[in-house]
């Protein structure tokens, strides 16, 4: 299975959208998939003291990262970096396991020019910190308020075909590592 996170909080962010099209594109493959949605974590987990005693609520969160064959990071760009939200996730994950030698790929979006770039690559830095596997073939898109429409469908088809491009490899790439097929019958 492929865990989808959907890198914040905000309520009707153009990321769970585009997480929406991602997840479709693995259905389309045949492969299972889950969600996390960053705006469904637990109130609790961003207490100060959360980091002494993970909330019970959080744990459905850590398991699907456990459970995950691998991870696809959806984040946005928020001043120059990724969402702080996305950053508290990572940090209440269990260490090593959470995502040591586990596959991890990455898509970026922005309304600015550089889709995402900044964010990718610090995330990057810490996967790798962390001994992930991260998969080379990123996806950034750019001025993301125009490129998506209401229905949360691209404008711009290339879009699409990129995703569907990383999301192929991405599936060789972790069954190659695991051993295994992730295609379901």
């Amino acid at each position: 299975m492929i865990t989808l996170i959907s890198g914040t909080n905000r309520p009707g962010s153009n990321t769970r959208k585009v997480t929406a099209v991602i997840e479709g594109i693995y259905r389309e493959l045949g492969v299972p998939t889950r969600v996390l949605d960053l705006h469904d974590l637990p109130p609790a987990l961003f207490a100060p003291g959360a980091y002494a005693s993970k909330p019970a609520a959080f744990e459905p969160f850590a398991q699907a990262v456990l459970d995950a064959s691998g991870l696809v990071v959806v984040t946005p760009e928020y001043n120059g970096s990724f969402p702080g939200v996305l950053k508290v996730f990572i940090d209440h994950l269990k260490f090593p396991e959470s995502f040591e030698a586990r596959p991890v790929a990455f898509v970026g979006l922005s309304a600015g020019i550089w889709g995402a770039l900044r964010s990718v690559e610090q995330l990057t830095a810490i996967f790798g910190y962390r001994n992930a596997f991260v998969f080379p073939k990123r996806v950034f898109m750019p001025g993301i308020g125009n490129s998506l429409n209401d229905q949360g469908e691209f404008a711009n088809a290339d879009l699409t075909k990129r995703l569907r491009e990383q999301a192929a490899e991405y599936v060789t790439f972790v069954e190659q590592l695991r051993g295994k097929s992730l295609r379901t019958p």
